[in-house]
C-alpha cells in the first residue's frame, strides 16, 4: 500500500479511489477523526477525494465539506448555516492565479498596481480574519502559481505590470500573513507547479473542459501537499532517521574498502554527492529530526568510516549508532525502545532494497523511502515525502537533538545506581508546574497533537482551541516543565481539567493528560497530579474524575488513575473507563524527588538549581 502513495503518483490514485479507500479504512489503523471544509475557486471534487486517500494513509479520518463552484469568498464572508452546524477542524481554501480579480495595465502607474495589489491582498486576508473569529480552526491556503504566458517576457519578473512580478509581490503578502498569525498555513502551490513542470501543471484544456485549476494528474501531488501540512498539525510527522551507512551516507563498503578509499568529500563527482546527501540529512537536525545509525558493520569499521576528517555527519551527530549484524528491523526497534519513541516514527534510509523490504514487513507503519539506485536521487526521493513537514516550529524542536543526546547520558548514569531512588534523587529535578502561559501556547498545542504513548484521552487541540482554554476560568491548566542536571526537558507535560458543577458539589472532570515519555518514571506524572490536587483544594473542588479511552499506542497508561490511588467507576466493551478520586482533606504529596516551582517563576538553569542540591553522599561522582 506504501508505494501507491508514493511520487510518482500514478493514475490508480482516482481511477481506483473506491477501492483504495476500502483497503484503508478496513487497515485496523488507528485512525483520528477530524472534519474538513473545503472553500475552492475551482472544481475541487476530485482534489476532495484524493485528500480524502492520503489523510487515511495518514490515520486521519475525514468528513467533508465542498463549497458549491467557486463560492469560496462568498462561503467564508457571509453567513453560513451549514458551515456552522458542520464546525469545521480545518479549513482549505484552494484557490489559483484564475481567482486574482485584476491584474495590472500597462498604462497603470506604479501606486495604481500598488493599490490593485493591497486590494487583492485585502480580499483574502479579510476572509481569512473573518474565518478565524467565526471557526477557530487552522486555514490552510494556496499560494499562487505562476502564470503560464508572459506579456513582456523576461521583464515579466521585474517590471511592476508583469503578471509574474504581480503574483510574486502578493505570494510574498500572504507569506508574511502566515509570519504573524498562528493556525494560517500556506499550501506552497509556487514551488509544487515549478517541480512539477508549469506547463503541464496549469494545461489550459483542464480549465476550460473541467473548471479545474490544475492539470488532473497533478491533482494527487497538490492533495499529497495538503495532506502532509493536516498530518503534522496533528502529530502525525516522523520524528527520526534509522540511516544505513555503506552507499548510503558515503559510496564504498567501508569493511571492504577501508575508510580511507570511501568515496565522500571534495575529490570526485560521486564523493559530492554523498557529501550533500550528508549536509541534508545533517540539516534536518535544526527540525529536531533524531539521526541514528543501522549497519551492518563492525563497529570499529562503522566508526572509521565516521572519523573520516572529509565526513559532514560525524558520531556526535548520531543519538544511536547501531553497528553490528542483528536484522535492521531489530535495531530499530531497540532504538525506539531506548529513546521512549514508536518504531513507525522512524524514517529507514538504506540503499539495499532487500533490507528495505524486511524493515517494511517487520515495521509496517515506518517509512522507507524507495530511494533508488542513484545517489544523486536520494534526497529527492526523501524531500518530497514530507516526512517531517513543519506548521510549527518551537525551541523544544530546535533542541531536541541535544534533549536526547542529555537522555542517553541519564541512562548511563543509571546503571552506576544500585539504588533507583537515589538515582532520581542525583538528577537534582527541578519543575516549573504552572496555569498555560502565552509563551508555551504553541509548545502545548504541539504536544496535544504529539503524543500518544502518554496520553490518557488522546484529545487534540488547535493552539486556537488551547488559547481558547487557557483564558477560560471553568478550566485549570497546567503545563510541566523539568530540568535536571543533565540540562532542560523543556515542557514535558499538559493537564487540562474542566469544572463541572453537580448537585453534590464542583468537581474537576480530566479532559486531558499526557507526558512526553521522555521523562518516564521521573515522578513528573505524580508532581503533575499533586500540582492538580493543589488547584483544586484552592478551588474549594474535593472530587476529581479521570478518563482512559484505550488506542492502539497507550496501552502503558491503562493502569494509571489506579495507580495515582482514583477509584474505577465504570469500563464499558471497548475499555473505556472512568475513575474518580475524593480528595481527602490530609492528601499525601506522592512526588517524592523533584523540587516543584508553584510560585509562577521561570526555573533557574542547572547550575543553579544544583547549587540548591544537598550532595547525597558523593553519589554523583559515581555518574
Amino acid at each position: 500500500m506504501q508505494e501507491k502513495f508514493t511520487p510518482p503518483f500514478s493514475g490508480e490514485l482516482l481511477s481506483k479511489r473506491k477501492k483504495l479507500r476500502r483497503e484503508l479504512l478496513e487497515s485496523g489503523a488507528d485512525f483520528i477523526d477530524k472534519r474538513i471544509a473545503i472553500l475552492g475557486g475551482s472544481t475541487t471534487h476530485d482534489i476532495k477525494d484524493a485528500l480524502e486517500l492520503f489523510l487515511l494513509h495518514h490515520g486521519i479520518r475525514c468528513t467533508f465539506y465542498e463549497s458549491e463552484y467557486a463560492q469560496y469568498w462568498q462561503d467564508a464572508m457571509f453567513p453560513n448555516p451549514e458551515l456552522e452546524a458542520f464546525r469545521p477542524d480545518i479549513i482549505y481554501i484552494h484557490t489559483s492565479n484564475r481567482n486574482i480579480s485584476r491584474y495590472p495595465l500597462l498604462s497603470e502607474c506604479a501606486e495604481e498596481v500598488d493599490a490593485l495589489l493591497e486590494a487583492e491582498f485585502a480580499k483574502f486576508s479579510g476572509m481569512w480574519d473573518r474565518l478565524r473569529q467565526v471557526y477557530a480552526c487552522p486555514v490552510i491556503q494556496n499560494n499562487f502559481e505562476y502564470p503560464f504566458w508572459r506579456l513582456l517576457g523576461n521583464r515579466d519578473a521585474a517590471d511592476f505590470h508583469g503578471r509574474v512580478h504581480f503574483l510574486t509581490r502578493l505570494n510574498l503578502r500572504f507569506a508574511q500573513y502566515s509570519q504573524e498569525n498562528d493556525s494560517f498555513f500556506i499550501n506552497d502551490v509556487n514551488y509544487l507547479s515549478a517541480s512539477y513542470g508549469l506547463e503541464q501543471w496549469s494545461d489550459p484544456f483542464y480549465w476550460h473542459m473541467y473548471k479545474y485549476a490544475l492539470a488532473l494528474p497533478a491533482i494527487p501531488y497538490l492533495a499529497h501537499s495538503v495532506a502532509n501540512i493536516i498530518k503534522s498539525l496533528y502529530g502525525k510527522n516522523k520524528k527520526a532517521f534509522a540511516l544505513d551507512l555503506d552507499n548510503t551516507l558515503w559510496g564504498g563498503i567501508v569493511g571492504d574498502d577501508g575508510a580511507e578509499n570511501l568515496q565522500v568529500g571534495q575529490e570526485t563527482s560521486m564523493g559530492q554527492v554523498y557529501s550533500e546527501f550528508q549536509e541534508y540529512i545533517k540539516a534536518h537536525k535544526q527540525l529536531g529530526v533524531i539521526l541514528n545509525v543501522v549497519s551492518k558493520n563492525e563497529t570499529e569499521n562503522a566508526m572509521a568510516g565516521l572519523n573520516r576528517p572529509d565526513m559532514t555527519l560525524k558520531p556526535d551527530d548520531f543519538i544511536m549508532i547501531k553497528a553490528n549484524w542483528e536484522p535492521k528491523s531489530q535495531n530499530i526497534i531497540d532504538i525506539a525502545h531506548t529513546l521512549s519513541l514508536l518504531p513507525e516514527s522512524f524514517v529507514f534510509v538504506d540503499d539495499n532494497p532487500a533490507e528495505r523490504e524486511i524493515v517494511r514487513q517487520q515495521i509496517p507503519n515506518a517509512a522507507v523511502p524507495e530511494i533508488g539506485e542513484q545517489p544523486e536521487r536520494y534526497i529527492r526521493a526523501i524531500d518530497r515525502m514530507g516526512y517531517f513537514e513543519v506548521t510549527q516550529l518551537s525551541g523544544d524542536d530546535a533542541a531536541r537533538n541535544e534533549m536526547y543526546q542529555q537522555n542517553a547520558a541519564r541512562s548511563r548514569a543509571e546503571v552506576s545506581f544500585a539504588d533507583y531512588g537515589e538515582y532520581l534523587q542525583s538528577l537534582g529535578m527541578q519543575a516549573e508546574i504552572q496555569a498555560f502561559a502565552p509563551m508555551y501556547l504553541s509548545r502545548i498545542a504541539q504536544l496535544t497533537n504529539k503524543s500518544n504513548q502518554f496520553n490518557l484521552t488522546t484529545r487534540r487541540f488547535t493552539q486556537a482551541e488551547i488559547e481558547a482554554v487557557a483564558q477560560d476560568d471553568r478550566y485549570i491548566t497546567l503545563y510541566g516543565k523539568l530540568v535536571d542536571r543533565f540540562g532542560d526537558n523543556g515542557v514535558v507535560s499538559v493537564a487540562i481539567g474542566e469544572i463541572l458543577q453537580k448537585p453534590e458539589g464542583s468537581l474537576c472532570d480530566i479532559t486531558l493528560w499526557l507526558m512526553s515519555c521522555r521523562v518516564l518514571k521521573r515522578d513528573m506524572e505524580f508532581a503533575m497530579m499533586d500540582e492538580l490536587v493543589r488547584q483544586c483544594q484552592t478551588r474549594g473542588i474535593s472530587r476529581i474524575v479521570g478518563h482512559y479511552y484505550p488506542t492502539a499506542k497507550n496501552a502503558m497508561v491503562k493502569d494509571f488513575y489506579t495507580a495515582e490511588g482514583f477509584t474505577l467507576d465504570c469500563e464499558d466493551e471497548q475499555g473505556n473507563r472512568s475513575y474518580h478520586l475524593d480528595i481527602p482533606s490530609d492528601y499525601p504529596p506522592k512526588n517524592r524527588y523533584i523540587a516543584v516551582n508553584h510560585a509562577g517563576e521561570a526555573c533557574g538553569s542547572v547550575t543553579s538549581i544544583l547549587s540548591k542540591e544537598e550532595t547525597i553522599n558523593d553519589k554523583r561522582d559515581r555518574v
